[in-house]
């Protein structure tokens, strides 16, 4: 097959479909165009081992740690990199990148994936980080030094993660959650409120229930002004209240349904399209396994599973044959690496209207613990903080036989 395949995006879910692209018989020219400059590499560390590595490792070096190793069947692949693409006609089979450089396609992959969402307030903008990309860690690495103050803005899972490496560092941190205790919404409230008293007992602030108005500062980030009135003193600031999905290179194509990342079927094929898939955390596609609503997750295996699927069924369509039928249920799963806690999840525990506690002791998190998460009576998911990999790999295998809920 000669067919020109583009795969916009070069992180994880750009160089999985490549490799899969290869192993589902493709045999044409593929180029991956990415906005970074660096090859992909793997992100979880640039929160927890790579934000802590000495402070006079280069920016090459730290790449050298997380660089995913490329497969030999992508040797032929062609990495483009430093520019993004800022335009596609879909339809055409036309890419344009941010210098004006044209590049034509037959089969077109979206694997573009997240950025940060910052807070529009007003205030100074040095200082204030957000972490996504390599390029981001190191420039939080530079201001977690001994004493620093640092204000985290959002405790989800990046937030709590940061938090917990920057005490580590010797920072002193403090957590600003408008929502309610640390990742509430997947954990639920009562294992949340112990996370948060973990978290405490470490010393780790968290000021709950306030939102933040406004920088302060002249030229660089002082402080933050809550919705109170209070003010906090920062050296550094972290704004990890969210993401959301990179998919303005595809404005203008009318027919894509881009309202939350890429809707796409079963198959990863994007509504209305004939020849674009999506991949990774943009594609939000049904999943039977849960359900039939079409949902984008932002979980580290997604790039993996969807990548596998996507290949297979773009390479069946530029050959003129079927995709294949069997639908697509991948598992979910995540982990978080927070002080002496590890976090494992699989399935989707946000859908829960039930959380039942099965093993272990809130107030003692560390020696292990174990919730199911059920809607209406159907198991959706587990969370698992500290338990042996074999009984993780327990918790994995069951949800193997999962069945949708009515």
């Amino acid at each position: 097959m000669t067919a020109h395949i583009a795969v916009v995006g070069a992180s994880l879910a750009g160089l999985r479909t490549a490799e899969q692209l290869r192993a589902a018989g493709h045999t044409g020219p593929v180029t991956v165009l990415g906005d970074e400059r660096h090859l992909p590499y793997n992100r979880p560390p640039l929160s927890k081992d790579l934000l802590s590595s000495p402070g006079d490792l280069s920016p090459g070096e730290l790449h050298a740690k997380v660089e995913f190793r490329r497969r030999a069947s992508v040797a032929d692949v062609t990495f483009r990199l430093g520019l993004p693409v800022v335009v596609a006609d879909v339809r055409g089979g036309r890419l344009w990148l941010e210098d004006g450089t044209a590049v034509a396609f037959d089969g077109l992959v979206a694997a573009t994936g997240l950025r940060p969402r910052r807070l529009p307030l007003p205030g100074p903008l040095t200082g204030r980080h957000v972490l996504r990309t390599l390029d981001d860690c190191v420039a939080l690495r530079g201001g977690l030094r001994p004493g620093a103050r640092v204000v985290v803005i959002g405790a989800g899972f990046i937030g709590c993660e940061v938090a917990a490496t920057a005490l580590r560092l010797g920072c002193r941190v403090t957590v600003v959650e408008p929502g309610g205790a640390p990742m509430l919404r997947v954990l639920g409230a009562r294992l949340a409120e112990a996370v948060q008293r973990h978290h405490e007992a470490a010393g780790v602030r968290f000021v709950i229930g306030r939102t933040v108005a406004r920088f302060l500062g002249d030229g660089h980030v002082t402080g933050v002004r809550l919705d109170d009135g209070s003010a906090l003193v920062a050296d550094a600031v972290v704004e990890a209240v969210g993401s959301v999905p990179n998919t303005e290179w595809l404005a203008g194509n009318d027919f894509l349904d881009l309202n939350d990342g890429v809707l796409c079927d079963n198959r990863l094929l994007a509504r209305g399209a004939e020849l674009l898939v999506a991949v990774g955390d943009i594609a939000r596609f049904p999943n039977p396994l849960l359900d039939t609503v079409p949902r984008r997750v932002e979980h580290w295996s997604v790039p993996t599973d969807t990548a596998r699927r996507a290949a297979a069924t773009l390479t069946a369509l530029l050959a003129g044959t079927e995709p294949d039928p069997a639908p697509f249920r991948p598992l979910p799963s995540f982990w978080s690496d927070q002080s002496d806690l590890r976090f494992q999840s699989f399935g989707s525990p946000a859908l829960a209207d039930e959380i039942r506690l099965e093993e272990g002791d809130p107030d003692r998190l560390a020696a292990g613990l174990l919730a199911t998460y059920h809607r209406r009576s159907v198991p959706v998911g587990t969370v698992a903080i500290n338990l042996p990999p074999a009984r993780q790999r327990e918790l994995r295998e069951a949800f193997g036989t999962l069945s949708p809920a009515p």
